[in-house]
């Protein structure tokens, strides 16, 4: 009975702990353009400067490798302060990310 006890002090603590800085963010744009079975394109942006832009197109349409490519690019700031940036291709060949902060394959 004692450690249900003790085990549910430590429930409460953590859900009276406050939440982050990111709980409070508010989505200051958000677009969206689904062109339909062509391809899409989608924006947003929050207040605690997250981004992200993405647009896609269907390549070879009807034919045997149809396939979908995006291009987009999403950016954060990280715990030490830093905006990291991320720019991307995801096609017939697999997702590509760059960025600075990312290794680079020899």
């Amino acid at each position: 009975m004692k450690s249900f006890i003790v085990v549910a002090l430590f429930v409460a603590a953590a859900v009276a702990a406050p939440a982050g800085p990111d709980a409070d963010a508010q989505v200051l744009r958000y677009e969206s353009d689904n062109i339909g079975v062509g391809g899409f394109s989608y924006g947003y942006e929050t207040s605690n400067g997250i981004s992200h832009n993405e647009q896609g197109q269907v390549q070879n349409a009807g034919s045997e490798n149809e396939a979908i490519a995006v291009r987009g690019q999403f950016s954060y700031t990280g715990p030490d302060g830093q905006v990291y940036s991320v720019t991307y291709v995801a096609d017939e060949n697999g997702f590509q990310p760059q960025g600075a902060h990312l290794p680079v394959a020899p």
